[in-house]
């Protein structure tokens, strides 16, 4: 029984909460693109708020980089380029151990501001709560399987995580049996990972994929003020629809003495 429901969880489970995170994104982006936003609540406690949100995202981004590329990398491809999978580990270790705290304490401070602010308590959803603590409990569990990585700084451990997510990813049936002696606790991180990419289309979580990319492809433009000293003849109104009008200045008095000339 506790094979099978490892199939389910590391066999089957991924597959759902992918293909229900993709889909359900798209169908919301589709039918109600105004729900698709972060909801900031940046106006109540701002200063705790931007300590907190800069702390988390930077960390967050981070560990999620650190996640795909470490798992979902064929690992002949390291073999090829000789990096050892001790160093990848230590690699491992070290980086995400500093993102992971970085992001457990922006992560602390959101979640205390939104629990015991009042406003922002009333102001917010349950289902924010519920995810953003959630969040917390993930990164807490990723900071706990440290004790048990140190245990195999050889990269044993790894390698079976990267085969387990490689043979997702190339639809290998019993891709789970790598990963099937491994701790409870890197299961129960693994099973809370898929939970919130499942929640992601019905959350404030879909704004993950609205980073704002496309302005570094935007072709440029320039903006132009116009600036007049405090003698300067303030400008004409302009009738509705019609030609612009200006006031005569000394340019055009000169200009018409000039032709009359």
């Amino acid at each position: 029984m506790n094979e099978f429901i490892h199939y389910l969880l590391f066999g089957w489970y991924p597959y759902l909460a992918v293909t229900v995170m993709v889909i359900g994104s798209i169908l919301r982006f589709d039918t109600n693109q105004y729900s698709w936003r972060s909801q900031s609540s940046q106006f109540l406690r701002r200063k705790q708020m931007m300590i907190g949100s800069n702390m988390f995202h930077l960390g967050i981004l981070v560990l999620l980089g650190g996640h795909f590329v470490g798992l979902l990398t064929p690992i002949e491809l390291f073999d090829y380029f000789g990096v050892q999978h001790q160093w990848k580990q230590v690699l491992a270790l070290v980086a995400g151990g500093i993102a992971g705290v970085v992001a457990f304490i922006g992560c602390t401070l959101l979640l205390h501001r939104r629990l015991f602010d009042p406003r922002i308590r009333r102001s917010s959803a349950t289902l924010d709560i519920v995810v953003l603590v959630l969040i917390w409990l993930q990164i807490l569990l990723g900071l706990s399987t440290t004790y048990w990585t140190l245990q195999h700084i050889d990269g044993r451990e790894m390698v079976n995580f990267m085969a387990w997510a490689n043979g997702l990813l190339t639809l290998q049936p019993g891709s789970s049996d790598y990963i099937l002696q491994t701790h409870i606790v890197y299961k129960l991180h693994i099973v809370l990972g898929l939970t919130l990419f499942l929640l992601t289309p019905f959350t404030r979580l879909v704004h993950v994929f609205s980073a704002p990319i496309w302005y570094l492809f935007r072709p440029g433009y320039q903006i132009v003020r116009t600036r007049r000293g405090k003698g300067a003849p303030a400008r004409a109104p302009q009738p509705f629809g019609g030609a612009p009008a200006y006031t005569p200045g000394p340019a055009t008095d000169r200009a018409f003495t000039e032709e009359v000339q």
